[in-house]
């Protein structure tokens, strides 16, 4: 059976180059164009030692991606690009399947959003896959098991590393503006905020901070609760919700952001109560650009081209 072939739109940025190293170890997938406008010309492997030959960056517009005529187009553009490659394929080509890793289809119902461990049943063979944002993702799981018992909005204190920041020069990915230091930013209104707000169904205050490491997030959760609750009912949950799932693992303590770099799966822990039994802290931690990302894609992808959902994809 020939390969599923998969082109990339904006494969300069850091997720652009995971995915790049996903495809080139999935043994049924074939990576036919990048496309880059600061690379264009210049060859791929010069840039990502995973993947070999000759395949150079492109800069192909809209109507160049469509004539490509790939099986799957993967967009990894920054949030407000991706409209104009959407468009044209609609009209010429709705049959190829489409996954944006930006915010510009996560709020529309007919765009599947894929969150596998949370909305994989939603999965009905839809040709438009929004894939969730890194801290929108490491939220809704932290939540989750718990929302039918939330008596407030949760308050999410995040601090990530500065390549959730992009390529684009800024302080929050400028390396000698974080030594010693943590940025604020958008403290009320963040766009995964607003995320994990409308696919949760209530309400999540999100306050995030960029810090000098590179890669990985942290989220710590404050949840009040409806009723009192013991940590061994708490536990049980989570362990109910992800007892089979391989990309999401439970443990006792609370994660480090150092041991999830490079990982795959994302770790809940930490299930701290306060005395009364009615408020529980909870941590998790992912690579924001694995789990919160190009790992995430090809979940994604795996489930929507009828493979396996972890093929290719490291896991213990």
């Amino acid at each position: 059976m020939s390969k599923q072939r998969i082109g990339i739109v904006g494969a300069r940025g850091y997720t652009g180059a995971e995915l790049i190293k996903l495809i080139a170890r999935h043994p049924d997938l074939e990576l036919v164009f990048v496309s880059s406008r600061e690379l264009d010309g210049q060859r791929v492997s010069e840039h990502n030692d995973s993947h070999t030959g000759d395949l150079r960056y492109e800069n192909r517009d809209p109507a160049a991606v469509v004539a490509k005529r790939a099986d799957v187009v993967i967009l990894a553009l920054p949030n407000g690009k991706a409209v104009p490659y959407v468009q044209a394929i609609d009209v010429a080509a709705p049959q190829t399947l489409v996954l944006d890793l930006s915010a510009d289809f996560r709020f529309d119902a007919a765009w599947y959003y894929g969150l596998p461990e949370l909305t994989r049943k939603g999965y009905a063979g839809q040709k438009r896959i929004s894939n969730p944002g890194c801290y929108a993702t490491a939220m809704q799981l932290a939540i989750a098991p718990l929302k039918d018992l939330l008596a407030a909005p949760p308050a999410c204190f995040g601090v990530s590393g500065y390549s959730g920041a992009g390529t684009t020069p800024s302080d929050k990915n400028d390396p000698q503006k974080l030594r010693d230091n943590l940025i604020p930013y958008a403290l009320t209104g963040h766009t995964h905020e607003k995320e994990a707000s409308f696919r949760l169904g209530v309400p999540v205050d999100f306050m995030p901070h960029v810090a000098p490491h590179f890669r990985g997030l942290t989220v710590t959760v404050n949840l009040y609760l409806s009723h009192a609750m013991k940590r061994e009912e708490i536990l049980a949950r989570f362990h109910a919700a992800y007892a089979a799932e391989k990309l999401v693992t439970v443990i006792d303590e609370a994660p480090w952001v150092s041991r999830i770099a490079h990982r795959h799966d994302a770790q809940i822990g930490g299930f701290t109560l306060a005395a009364d039994g009615k408020r529980v802290v909870i941590v998790a931690t992912l690579d924001n650009l694995l789990k919160g990302a190009a790992t995430q894609a090809m979940q994604n992808l795996n489930r929507a081209l009828g493979h396996d959902e972890l093929t290719g994809i490291p896991h213990d």
